[in-house]
């Protein structure tokens, strides 16, 4: 289970980073969640969401996503891993 911290949250956007997605915050009409932009690599998560909302949107991209694992470093492959094989409890 993903403890909700600042700190997860940036491990989730280094291991986003790190496969060449951009993250930005940006304010809009859009529900609290993420969603990837068609066509490109830059996932948009709503500024003004709660950190938890924050982290369980992001950590759903990143469970989805096709990863290339050659991209990551040894600790964000297992963190990846991890982030596969549970499901996120709120």
């Amino acid at each position: 289970m993903l403890t909700m911290t600042n700190h997860t949250l940036e491990k989730l956007e280094l291991l986003l980073k790190s496969s060449g997605y951009k993250v930005r915050y940006e304010k809009g009409n859009f529900k609290t969640n993420a969603c990837l932009l068609q066509n490109s690599k830059v996932v948009m998560v709503n500024k003004f969401a709660n950190l938890e909302s924050k982290i369980a949107a992001v950590a759903e991209l990143a469970r989805t996503l096709e990863i290339d694992y050659n991209l990551l470093d040894d600790k964000q492959a297992a963190f990846l891993h991890q982030l596969k094989q549970t499901q996120l409890q709120l």
